[in-house]
């Protein structure tokens, strides 16, 4: 490999060392080098040297921080809510009384899965991470029985159909059936006219402009197509359809008017629902209410590629290099955005899509946060391991950020896990973006969990993540044994990480007992070192998540699984079909939440540590 390579590339944004999550200096191959300077359309043998180094990297600008004393909240997965009047997965209706639960309980917010659009016409495609666009919203969250003319569209259908609403009560997400079933609710309400506005419908409309044309446009085709057994995605389309501009897409629009003014309507409900949540959660005493996740990119064939081709890369995807938990890297399968195309146009394109997702939040999680500087790119043809990282200009993207917390008034949590690039969380402090601190992570070798007063205050902390083991999961390590289930490990790294985690659990109790906290009857399993209950106990998890709540950290997230003492996480990434990822529907409904003796003495103990003062 030559200097002349390396200087290219580096002159393009790619970096061509970086330093691993585990401490080790790594180099690009050639191969990566070419193949990144490929998609970016530079020659590697004869382009000009490019001006990435002249960017600006430092931010201007600051998000909105945090007010009051310190916080606590809850996270859900919206889909896996579970009331009396659910359909097959949660909706804003489920997640209008969960908020006024928590906020009841003394919760300060509540956080909740990415809601972005993903594909009407495809209800598989159901992954919240992988959006076909995070300017607009999933209308299948949209509760039906709330509006006008819902009951009675229901009971039509059901009369029609009888075995249109089977099948939807399991404890697994049969995401095809519940979306055929509320897209043809969905559409009957429309058509029955009663829950349009047409007022409210046209200043939507205005407010969007091209932007909600473009999307009710793509969904118009991307129904028209998967009806006929075709894609949902538009790289199936045929070749006239695949451009906005081309007479045959012309000509559809003219030819389905109605069409996309069903998908214009069912995003204006989708939004006029979500700001009612948030209305909700602030009137039941939360003071920031709902804290929104914002994915890290969209789904190469959907929307917002197809409406918007240059602002993405259509030949590399985003994922991540090899680290402990996965030595081949791992492609998310997602469109990075194009630098280049993001500074010709002033940002505008990632500002609309932070603004659509912050004015009705309190608070926004990014994740994946240090996109903000760089993305870990693989071009077509290759795999992860063949990737590397390619810079953005820090101070406008982060800039970018900052404005529409300014204007939405909105808080900032960024999901630093993983290859954090040295320098990047000291620039995030001083843009008020709070540091994404999770407990099963916060140890250092020899010395074991750090104490609560050693977490940055500018920060959220958390036991665990929808990526992660639940606290009884973990305690039980049924993570580990996923993994091995799933191919995932093999026999070695399985008792390795079993030991590990022994240590891990022996370690947790050590810090309990140095901040007061460890209950009486694990003096004697701490000090003997004698073998530990395999389930764990109720006084335990509340032991650990008092510990958690008194970390400096200006928030603290409790998982509502972790408030139940649900044993099975709602990912286990890195699997398909080995896993029920994103399908796992909650153990205790909504109606019986409340009362519920653990999600009562978890809320009890949490206003204990942070409570709310008026």
């Amino acid at each position: 490999m030559t200097d002349d390579l390396v200087s290219l590339a580096r002159s393009h944004g790619i970096e061509t060392r970086y330093t691993s999550e585990t401490g080790d200096d790594r180099s690009l191959s050639e191969t990566a080098l070419r193949s990144l300077l490929t998609v970016m359309g530079i020659d590697p043998d004869s382009a000009q040297p490019g001006h990435f180094e002249s960017a600006r990297h430092v931010p201007e600008l600051a998000c909105v921080a945090p007010q009051g004393d310190p916080a606590w909240g809850v996270t859900c997965q919206l889909y896996a809510l579970r009331s009396s009047r659910t359909f097959g997965l949660g909706d804003f209706e489920d997640l209008g009384r969960l908020a006024e639960i928590a906020g009841r309980a003394g919760a300060a917010f509540l956080g909740v899965n990415p809601l972005h659009a993903l594909f009407f016409a495809n209800p598989g495609h159901y992954s919240p991470y992988s959006p076909s666009t995070r300017r607009f919203l999933n209308p299948f969250y949209i509760a039906m029985d709330a509006l006008p003319g819902g009951a009675a569209a229901m009971a039509e259908l059901a009369a029609e159909d009888p075995s249109l609403f089977d099948g939807l009560d399991g404890d697994l997400i049969d995401y095809p059936r519940a979306g055929r079933a509320r897209a043809a609710v969905l559409r009957r309400i429309f058509d029955r006219g009663e829950a349009v506005d047409q007022q409210a419908l046209s200043a939507f409309r205005e407010r969007h402009a091209d932007a909600i044309e473009n999307f009710a446009l793509f969904e118009a085709l991307s129904m028209h197509f998967a009806a006929a057994g075709g894609s949902a995605g538009w790289h199936g389309w045929p070749e006239p359809f695949r451009h906005p501009e081309h007479d045959a897409v012309r000509a559809f629009a003219a030819e389905h008017a109605s069409d996309i003014l069903f998908h214009i309507w069912l995003q204006q409900t989708a939004e006029t629902q979500l700001r009612t949540v948030q209305k909700r959660a602030l009137d039941a005493g939360m003071s920031i209410g709902l804290y929104l996740d914002f994915a890290v990119g969209v789904s190469p064939d959907g929307a917002e590629t197809w409406a918007d081709p240059d602002v993405t890369m259509p030949d590399a995807r985003v994922g991540s290099p090899p680290d402990m938990f996965n030595a081949a890297g791992q492609d998310w399968g997602l469109a990075p955005l194009s630098p280049e195309a993001l500074a010709k146009r002033n940002y505008t394109p990632l500002a609309q899509a932070y603004d659509a997702l912050m004015k009705n939040a309190g608070a926004v999680r990014i994740d994946h946060v240090m996109g903000l500087a760089r993305l870990w790119w693989i071009a077509r043809g290759h795999d992860a391991r063949d990737g590397g990282y390619v810079r953005y200009p820090l101070g406008d993207m982060v800039d970018v950020v900052a404005r529409a917390s300014r204007a939405n008034g909105c808080i900032v949590i960024g999901e630093d896990l993983g290859t954090v690039p040295a320098g990047f969380r000291p620039v995030m402090q001083a843009a008020n973006i709070l540091s994404y601190r999770v407990l099963y992570f916060e140890k250092r070798e020899w010395e074991g969990f750090i104490a609560p007063a050693q977490y940055p205050a500018g920060s959220l902390a958390c036991i665990s993540t929808h990526d992660l083991a639940t606290l009884a999961g973990w305690w039980a390590a049924s993570d580990i044994a996923l993994r091995a289930e799933a191919g995932r490990q093999d026999a070695e790294s399985t008792r390795r990480d079993r030991a590990e985690r022994d240590n891990d659990r022996h370690a947790l109790l050590h810090a309990l007992r140095l901040d007061g906290l460890l209950p009486h009857d694990f003096a004697g399993p701490l000090d003997n070192r004698s073998a530990l209950p395999d389930a764990l106990p109720l006084e335990l998890a509340l032991a650990v998540h008092r510990f958690a709540a008194r970390t400096r950290s200006h928030l603290f997230a409790v998982q509502l699984d972790d408030m139940v003492m649900a044993l099975r996480q709602p990912n286990l990434p890195g699997t398909t079909d080995a896993y029920p990822n994103w399908r796992i529907r909650g153990e205790v409904p909504l109606e019986a939440l409340e009362d519920h003796p653990i999600f009562k003495a978890m809320a009890a103990a949490m206003r204990e540590e942070r409570p709310r003062h008026t």
